[in-house]
């Protein structure tokens, strides 16, 4: 039930100064009589970044370098546990994801009752970008080889978790992998969840800013090494 309860938005933002006070400005203060406190993590950027994001009303932590995404978002969950958060949104900096969208995440976890919801770009995917259509699937098979599991977009960065599904998981991956890391948590520790469809918003923007080939091959590279370490 939504009701007094406290929504952190996670967001993990390098170099987002063009496009972060608008992102911002479009996430909900309020979600029925649930107040939203968006928290950007500033992961090394160069530019304006966490002055923007500041002064756009969000809460700004800051990595003096750059530690990769899955650090800065494990910053930001660290950070919505210790403010109190009963549910926590994670979300990408760019524009890709439409803040409207948060209620309806938030809605279907209280509601369910689930432990996390997936926003699934693949269950909504007119106007995706074909090459990102199949690396998605690409991404989604290895994840299965690593985890054993698959949904529908397992590199999903928009979801919602209740505290006490993510105080559960243990989280470690500097990179991008940390969205499969999620998924091989959420099934480890018998987590209820439910993927449900979410535009994304394909600016030239967004698709400049997406994951390049060689960081999908570390992506991929990161996940085998996981699988190596497990079953060595």
């Amino acid at each position: 039930m939504l009701q007094d309860k406290t929504v952190a938005v996670v967001m993990p933002a390098q170099n987002e100064a063009s496009v972060i006070a608008a992102v911002l400005a479009n996430i909900p203060k309020t979600i029925g009589s649930c107040t939203v406190i968006p928290i950007v993590v500033d992961d090394g950027s160069i530019d304006a970044t966490a002055a923007i994001a500041r002064s756009s009303g969000a809460l700004v932590v800051r990595h003096i370098t750059n530690l990769g995404v899955g650090a800065a978002t494990i910053t930001g969950l660290r950070a919505a546990l210790q403010l109190g958060a009963d549910v926590i949104v994670t979300m990408d900096a760019d524009g890709q994801h439409d803040p409207s969208e948060i209620g309806t995440l938030v809605q279907c976890l209280l509601d369910g009752p689930f432990d996390a919801v997936i926003g699934s770009r693949l269950l909504s995917s007119s106007g995706m970008p074909p090459a990102r259509f199949v690396a998605n699937l690409l991404l989604n098979a290895v994840t299965f080889v690593v985890y054993g599991k698959i949904v529908s977009d397992s590199q999903s960065g928009f979801k919602a978790f209740s505290r006490p599904a993510l105080a559960a998981m243990d989280l470690n991956s500097p990179g991008y992998e940390i969205c499969s890391e999620i998924i091989g948590e959420i099934y480890r520790k018998d987590l209820r969840y439910k993927s449900i469809p979410v535009k994304a918003l394909y600016s030239k923007y967004s698709q400049a800013k997406g994951q390049p080939f060689l960081n999908g091959v570390n992506l991929i590279l990161g996940l085998f090494m996981r699988l190596v370490r497990r079953v060595s």
